[in-house]
């Protein structure tokens, strides 16, 4: 029997602690003053809502999503990690969500198979 499991599990569950480590983040830990606490989490979370979203319906879409979106999360915590040093475990954490995101793309491309029936990009001819 096949197992439901999946590393794409593997990048929804990242795709979620990294919407769970903005609140913290920003939300609690390190808040930003009074006034740009609200857009502040708006503009965190708001990005990585359609990924979860998504992948509610289509686990592989889904986690594409939060990927291409992670890209953006990526390049902040590098740029936290290099300029805030009371953030930067946080940052760290940050980047290693990102890249289990990209992880579990990376890994799922390389072991996805097209179903039988399918035709070939090329119409079914060869290259030659």
């Amino acid at each position: 029997m096949k197992s439901r499991w999946n590393i794409l599990h593997a990048g929804v569950l990242a795709l979620a602690a990294l919407l769970v480590l903005q609140i913290l983040w920003h939300g609690w830990l390190l808040p930003p003053p009074a006034g740009q606490r609200w857009p502040t989490l708006a503009l965190a979370l708001l990005p990585l809502v359609p990924g979860v979203w998504i992948a509610h319906r289509n686990l592989r879409r889904g986690v594409l999503v939060g990927g291409i979106v992670g890209l953006f999360y990526f390049c902040h915590g590098v740029s936290a990690a290099y300029t805030n040093a009371t953030a930067r475990w946080l940052a760290f954490a940050e980047i290693t969500l990102t890249l289990i995101i990209i992880a579990a793309l990376g890994w799922d491309a390389r072991h996805y198979q097209r179903k039988k029936d399918s035709p070939s990009p090329a119409g079914g001819k060869g290259l030659g």
